[in-house]
């Protein structure tokens, strides 16, 4: 069974612009294997070998591309609720650990970048998070050990 991946329509749009990229690409890359086959002795042509590993790279990345695309579920914002947290909300938290407040919001993992604030679902502080409301503290289980945040908002 594959893995659903959640995400907002912006993000599987960006993810189905990634993969016709990647998919123009193939030809680009059969041209250049193909030049480099013309060039006589494959077995020391390093040109057709470097051909050949960008061909195996962009294969991989278009299967990852297409699964990404074939198991997105896309979430419908005006379904969500500000009442615990959840994807696609936005958390202010305590880190009662460090003392210092934290805002992020929650996101597929396609979608994560923690220094634009975007958390990874998957992540244990998102999954410590999940499910829980205003004023709760929830531990994390971190590689560092445990942190406890106290959830201060939340918003969509």
């Amino acid at each position: 069974m594959a893995d659903i991946h959640y995400m907002t329509a912006d993000g599987l749009e960006k993810l189905k612009k990634e993969l016709d990229e990647a998919l123009a690409q193939r030809p680009v890359i059969s041209a250049q294997i193909a030049e480099a086959r013309e060039k006589g002795d494959l077995s020391e042509n390093a040109e057709y070998d470097a051909a050949r590993d960008a061909q195996g790279l962009l294969e991989v990345r278009i299967a990852k591309l297409k699964d990404l695309v074939a198991n997105a579920r896309v979430i419908d914002g005006s379904q969500l609720s500000a009442d615990k947290v959840n994807m696609m909300t936005r958390v202010k938290v305590l880190n009662i650990s460090a003392g210092n407040k934290m805002e992020f919001t929650i996101v597929g993992e396609t979608e994560a970048d923690f220094s634009k604030g975007r958390l990874a679902a998957t992540t244990p502080i998102a999954k410590a998070l999940m499910g829980h409301g205003v004023g709760e503290t929830v531990e994390a289980q971190v590689p560092s050990g445990t942190l406890k945040f106290k959830i201060l908002e939340i918003s969509l």
